[in-house]
């Protein structure tokens, strides 16, 4: 980890500080025993001096965006999982792997509320209505039909408002979850055949919580998706998602997609295309 992924990062941002967004605990929901995992999120923020993984450096202010869990043991860090928006860095660097942008290419913000790092433990009661929203909404976009039209999909029970990096259909919008995260794959069809939602941790303290999976779900390539061809294969989704929650509502989502791992599995390594080309 040192060598291969900390030192790297190190030394590509000079003056590196971690500006986080989130910070919160809680019991994973998805396992028996109720392990405990810590869970954060935010920017790593530094000057880009030296190329990272062949990204060119600007010499400027960029910030790597961050999505982390972390299992505890005995006091101990025991498992960590981690997503670090390379292809975000990639935008800031000009050498964007997508092509033409259709939405605005900004800095994804933290909770409009500004309580997000939980320090000190907060209300169980809030974390279990949090928790509930999260399992309500999973329930339903999860195990349900996901080839509704658009139109009643967005009339579902969701999030206000969802933010992403850089990933496709993410964006500000006032409507369900649905809405931000699923336009792409819905108008087109790119994805069928959806398995279910395969979360490893699932948890929540206060008004916020959020989930990963190693794969989340698996789905197969039919159909068109970010200006790629559909291949026929099946294909896995790294996927860590966090939320807010006001009232009964979620409020704010920001979502995590390993793109470059879902692009890898049609044979396709973006980073070395997109250094290459650019």
């Amino acid at each position: 980890m040192a060598a291969q992924f900390w030192t790297p990062i190190k030394t590509a941002l000079t003056s590196l500080q971690r500006r986080s967004d989130l910070f919160l605990a809680g019991c994973n929901h998805m396992t028996d025993d109720g392990d405990v995992w810590v869970a954060s999120m935010g920017h790593l923020i530094g000057l880009f001096d030296q190329p990272l993984r062949g990204i060119r450096p600007t010499r400027k202010i960029a910030m790597l965006r961050f999505g982390a869990f972390h299992k505890i043991e005995g006091g101990l860090i025991i498992e960590e999982v981690m997503y670090f928006d390379l292809t975000h860095l990639m935008m800031q660097a000009g050498q964007n792997p997508f092509g033409p942008q259709t939405g605005a290419h900004l800095v994804q913000p933290g909770p409009i509320t500004h309580d997000g790092l939980l320090y000190q433990d907060a209300p169980a009661a809030e974390g279990a209505a949090t928790l509930h929203a999260i399992n309500a909404m999973v329930g339903d976009l999860g195990s349900r039909n996901l080839g509704l039209p658009l139109e009643e999909d967005c009339a579902a029970p969701g999030t206000k408002t969802c933010c992403g990096g850089g990933l496709p259909g993410s964006g500000r919008h006032t409507q369900s979850r649905a809405m931000p995260s699923n336009i792409p794959g819905r108008s087109a069809k790119s994805f069928t055949n959806r398995s279910k939602t395969g979360h490893l941790c699932r948890m929540a303290e206060g008004h916020f919580g959020g989930f990963f999976g190693w794969p989340n779900f698996t789905a197969e390539f039919t159909g068109g998706f970010m200006g790629m061809p559909a291949t026929g294969k099946r294909v896995e989704f790294r996927v860590i998602d966090f939320y807010r929650r006001d009232g009964n509502k979620l409020a704010e989502n920001w979502i995590f997609i390993d793109l470059l791992h879902l692009w890898a599995q049609q044979g396709v390594d973006l980073l070395d295309r997109t250094v290459r080309i650019g």
